[in-house]
């Protein structure tokens, strides 16, 4: 079976498609990605990737005509309150542009099924039958309808939507349970950071994608960390001098590899890396921000697997308690098992036929 996956010009969009797509490929099937951008790193899977992007489409001005055009829009967005009236407006015009890019390879090779992320939604306007791969703690399908609303192309309803949220954080209606399965591709890992640090080890990542202050919390964390006991590894700093003496860098590595021998982790709110530490059991320490990272704070927060806290919040108090609270221990256990009970993606390819609905 030909099956093409699509997502959004982005490695956090993409990444969480890698394990279905390959376990498909590994089980016979013919898969392509489809995708753009930073995004087409992916092709070190060792899968063929066809960038069906435009040169033109950019974020940062998709992103500013939004806010200028619907600053109230905008507004709600940068506070975590915006639903889904910006991503909607932001990705609906990523859609559009990737529509016809997309709809000339499916014309060249035919794909008899596509899955795609939700919001790169112009995977369910190519008139072959479609699958939504959710990839967050928020329903796909509702995401999928909100910026397929916003399109010019017309969008088919898709035929199921795999469900990778744990249903102590999310449980939506309908679909197919499917594991969360970590994924950063390739990289190296320094040898001293896979192994035990003999004391706790925190670690502090930041977005993929730039933006306003992304850089606000990993400062923080470092004004804090000479009064915490234990050791600290900023990934991908802005600034790597001047740090305590308890705080190494690293440049890009796959976190998944890294966070076996990690206690805590510090992040931007990201669907990936929330997942990924759910996955590993670790507790996490999430900002709250734009867009669907308000609600990961909050649902990792509700389920005690986490703690949510702004820049402005970070004490050495907040980050002892991560490391050391028996509860935050516990629950992030509890849903690691739990992801761990769920069907894995190599589960799902053995079945892909019975889910695949005829064109």
């Amino acid at each position: 079976m030909r099956v093409l996956v699509v997502a959004a010009p982005l490695l956090g969009h993409v990444f969480p498609l890698m394990p279905l797509a390959l376990a498909l490929r590994d089980n016979g099937h013919d898969v392509v990605v489809a995708t753009g951008g930073e995004a087409l790193r992916v092709s070190d899977s060792g899968l063929p990737v066809e960038d069906v992007v435009p040169a033109n489409v950019r974020f940062g001005p998709i992103a500013l005509r939004i806010m200028v055009m619907h600053p109230l829009v905008a507004k709600r967005e940068m506070e975590g309150s915006g639903r889904l009236d910006f991503v909607s407006r932001m990705f609906g015009t990523v859609g559009d542009a990737m529509t016809e890019p997309l709809r000339a390879l499916a014309a060249r090779w035919k794909p008899d099924v596509v899955v795609h992320e939700p919001l790169a939604v112009a995977g369910s306007a190519l008139g072959v039958p479609s699958i939504v791969h959710d990839v967050s703690v928020f329903d796909g399908l509702e995401l999928t309808r909100a910026v397929g609303a916003r399109m010019k192309a017309e969008v088919r309803s898709p035929a199921t939507v795999l469900r990778t949220s744990p249903r102590s954080l999310g449980e939506f209606p309908g679909g197919q349970p499917m594991r969360f399965v970590a994924y950063s591709g390739d990289g190296e890992v320094p040898r001293w950071l896979a192994e035990p640090a003999g004391k706790p080890r925190i670690l502090v990542s930041r977005s993929t994608a730039p933006g306003p202050g992304a850089g606000r919390m990993m400062a923080a964390v470092v004004k804090a960390a000479e009064h915490v006991d234990a050791e600290f590894v900023l990934v991908r700093p802005e600034r790597a001098e001047g740090l305590p003496d308890n705080v190494k860098t690293v440049g890009w590595v796959p976190i998944p590899r890294v966070l076996p021998f990690c206690d805590g982790i510090v992040h931007h709110g990201g669907a990936g890396t929330l997942l990924g530490a759910l996955a590993a059991g670790v507790p996490q320490l999430v900002e709250p921000g734009p867009g669907d990272r308000a609600t990961h704070a909050k649902a990792v927060m509700r389920r005690g697997a986490g703690l949510a806290a702004t820049p402005k919040a970070v004490t050495p108090e907040l980050l002892t308690r991560l490391i050391e609270d028996s509860g935050l221990q516990r629950a992030a256990a509890e849903v690691r098992d739990e992801i761990a009970a769920m069907p894995a993606p190599s589960d799902i390819a053995r079945q892909w036929e019975d889910l695949t609905p005829p064109k």
